[in-house]
């Protein structure tokens, strides 16, 4: 059965018992959070989050930057006045650089991406510091609270920047 069938199948249980389809567009908690698309984490579970309670945008890393769209009209369409941004130990940004993955992609591709920055960082703590006051710098952000952690992939415990 390909992964798509599963989830298929189980999309099928879970409509049959979900019962929160009442919910209001914007987000309860007027909260949004951005982190990284890493498998380990979950940021519902991590958080004490519910359907409804957040939004939660994911990429590569958790930039800010590829962000910025989703936090735009996360505050000025939905109403949401803080944000929370969360990177990760053990995270893949800090194993590649900008210059080798165009390479790769160059070889195993045959494709030119000189022109995309895929953000990779090469120190942890100084991504968060820096995304975060890229958050508070924009013109583009409301000025509303910005909390930086780090999440910690062995012990699922968050560490503010």
């Amino acid at each position: 059965m390909s992964v798509a069938a599963e989830f298929e199948a189980a999309n099928k249980q879970y409509a049959a018992q979900f019962t929160k389809g009442d919910l209001p567009l914007p987000p309860g908690r007027k909260v949004t959070i951005v982190t990284c698309m890493d498998a380990r984490i979950d940021p519902a579970r991590a958080l004490g989050l519910s359907e409804g309670d957040a939004h939660v945008i994911r990429n590569a890393g958790g930039r800010a930057s590829e962000a910025l769209r989703s936090v735009v009209i996360s505050q000025q369409l939905l109403g949401t006045r803080e944000i929370v941004l969360i990177h990760h130990t053990d995270c893949g940004m800090l194993t590649f650089t900008d210059d080798g993955l165009r390479s790769k992609l160059r070889t195993e591709l045959e494709e030119n991406a000189d022109h995309v920055s895929f953000l990779p960082f090469a120190n942890l703590r100084q991504s968060v510091v820096d995304d975060v006051a890229l958050l508070q710098k924009s013109g583009l952000v409301l000025d509303v609270p910005v909390t930086g952690y780090i999440y910690d992939v062995k012990t699922g415990t968050i560490d503010k920047v």
